[in-house]
């Protein structure tokens, strides 16, 4: 097993960026199926190689897996009052996967290329999974922040906005027929032939105070079409969950653990 990180210059965020490879190299020789794993809010590339045992899973699964550094940007274009400071959804959603394809031996295959994440990066994951859904063939929510715009908005504006994030949104109801709502995502992909849902697996621990919001998703990505797997257990919005579900997620990409 390989533990790689790089730093490069993204074109999308105008800035260097980083983020670490796992690659299984005495599992098997590439290309690799790869997964795309995102971290949660006020966390970094390092997070889920600290807190989780996905570099042994990893290594026995023959599986590639990338975690970039995504700040508290939950995976969108962040919004200033001028414009727009960066684009990290197209930045996970194209130019990292092209980036990696090119530095390392990854299958280009959509049904090889998966997303994942949690919290922030369960958003991330919902969300561009759907955007760039040409890209993955599978996306995994673990407890997935996706409160935004399935709770009342005095929820979201008190007990849902920790470090004040609800401002990458933009005002929520002017936004809830964009880019930024899963849900708007979900009808195009439905009214558009030429489109397909990628296959959903979300998961979100019975203590966890987003669970309504990922059982909505989860019903919501159903009814439009998408194959979704959907799992609760016991468990809060904590690594100790992570750590057991990440699993569940291998399991269901296909990989035994």
């Amino acid at each position: 097993m390989a533990l790689i990180s790089i730093d490069f210059r993204s074109e999308t965020l105008k800035r260097s960026v980083q983020a670490n490879v796992i690659l299984p190299i005495e599992t098997c020789d590439g290309p690799y199926p790869t997964l795309y794993l995102l971290h949660g809010l006020t966390d970094n590339c390092n997070g889920w190689l600290s807190y989780t045992r996905i570099r042994k899973w990893a290594e026995e699964s023959g599986l590639a897996v990338v975690m970039p550094s995504g700040e508290n940007s939950f995976y969108m274009d962040i919004l200033v009052k001028d414009g727009c400071l960066g684009d990290f959804g197209e930045y996970v959603g194209r130019e990292l996967v092209e980036v990696t394809r090119k530095m390392f031996p990854l299958s280009t295959k959509r049904e090889d290329t998966f997303l994942a994440g949690l919290s922030m990066g369960g958003f991330g994951t919902c969300r561009n999974a759907l955007k760039y859904s040409e890209t993955f063939g599978k996306a995994a929510i673990l407890s997935g922040a996706l409160h935004f715009y399935e709770y009342p908005e005095e929820w979201v504006n008190t007990q849902g906005n920790t470090i004040g994030e609800v401002k990458n949104f933009g005002d929520l109801e002017k936004t809830r027929n964009s880019d930024r709502n899963p849900r708007f995502l979900m009808e195009r992909i439905k009214n558009d032939p030429t489109k397909s849902f990628p296959s959903f697996y979300v998961a979100c621990g019975l203590q966890d105070e987003l669970l309504e919001a990922n059982r909505s998703i989860a019903k919501a990505l159903k009814d439009a079409g998408a194959d979704v797997t959907y799992e609760e257990g016991e468990g809060r919005h904590d690594w100790d969950f992570w750590d057991e579900y990440i699993q569940h997620v291998l399991k269901w990409l296909g990989f035994g653990v």
